[in-house]
């Protein structure tokens, strides 16, 4: 069996074992884009603030760069309506090369089933996987949440330095570090929180944004000396009741499987619908 065969039988079995878990939370590919399309509406809204970033619009979804060492530079949508050709993948190569960084790609396991033994013969390869959840919102309950406030105008320093302390796990950060918050507070309809010790000393945050009646939940994060606290529970608490408020039916965010983030989502009534994989070609 030759490279391209065994890829598009893994990615069948992929799609099928997608298709098989909780029927009453994932029913068909129409899910898919709508999840993978506010993913893309949030990714083109987080360039409105870092200079030199730009956005392509390829393969049925996008490319983003804001930075060439930023965790934001990716394309994700690619391939959920229809086949990507050879030379669309030649343009978000070139859009990522001409700029200094890889091309990286997040993909979704729905997406047309040739593109992932296409990017396979470009030298792409795994390097990271996130679990996509989601809550269905017509029965859920607003949680009490008196840790959390939302974040004030002004304050976009105080919540991009708390949350790249918690996300990159150290109280110093560079100026490229920070600026990947600032993207984030910057984003056109972005809704940031904070978490608060007792000490009033700023401990987490996270971000939501809204489209079409489907709540994103990002940018979590928690200090080190501030996790196993409750927390990050309350975080996402307090963007579900905002959620409920602006008349969402559906919720959604990403996790490293198996991880701390992933289970306090799940207590909180998510379910994880598919698992996407980060493909990055390794060329700059």
């Amino acid at each position: 069996m030759d490279g391209e065969a065994q890829g598009l039988n893994r990615h069948t079995y992929m799609m099928k074992h997608v298709r098989q878990m909780d029927a009453m939370t994932f029913r068909d590919a129409a899910l898919a884009r709508r999840l993978e399309a506010a993913e893309a509406a949030n990714a083109k809204g987080c360039t409105a603030w870092p200079p030199g970033s730009a956005v392509l619009e390829v393969g049925g979804g996008c490319a983003i760069f804001a930075g060439a060492a930023s965790p934001l530079s990716q394309a994700v949508g690619i391939g959920l309506n229809g086949p990507v050709s050879a030379a669309e993948l030649d343009r978000l190569a070139a859009f990522y090369h001409s700029r200094g960084a890889p091309a990286s790609i997040d993909l979704c396991p729905l997406a047309h089933p040739g593109l992932l033994p296409a990017l396979g013969t470009r030298g792409y390869r795994p390097t990271e996987f996130n679990n996509v959840l989601v809550k269905r919102l017509a029965a859920a309950e607003i949680v009490l949440t008196p840790r959390v406030r939302r974040a004030l105008a002004g304050e976009d320093d105080l919540w991009s330095h708390t949350v790249g302390s918690g996300f990159f796990d150290q109280h110093e950060l560079t100026g490229e570090e920070m600026d990947v918050g600032r993207a984030i507070f910057g984003m056109p309809g972005a809704m940031c929180w904070l978490a608060v010790a007792q000490t009033g000393e700023p401990a987490g945050g996270g971000a939501l944004a809204v489209h079409d009646g489907l709540a994103t939940l990002f940018a979590d994060s928690t200090i080190p000396a501030f996790r196993r606290r409750g927390l990050h529970y309350e975080l996402i608490a307090a963007r579900l009741n905002e959620a409920m408020a602006r008349g969402c039916d559906l919720a959604t965010a990403s996790t490293q499987p198996g991880s701390t983030s992933q289970r306090n989502y799940e207590r909180l009534g998510f379910q994880v619908v598919y698992t996407r994989v980060t493909l990055t070609d390794g060329a700059n």
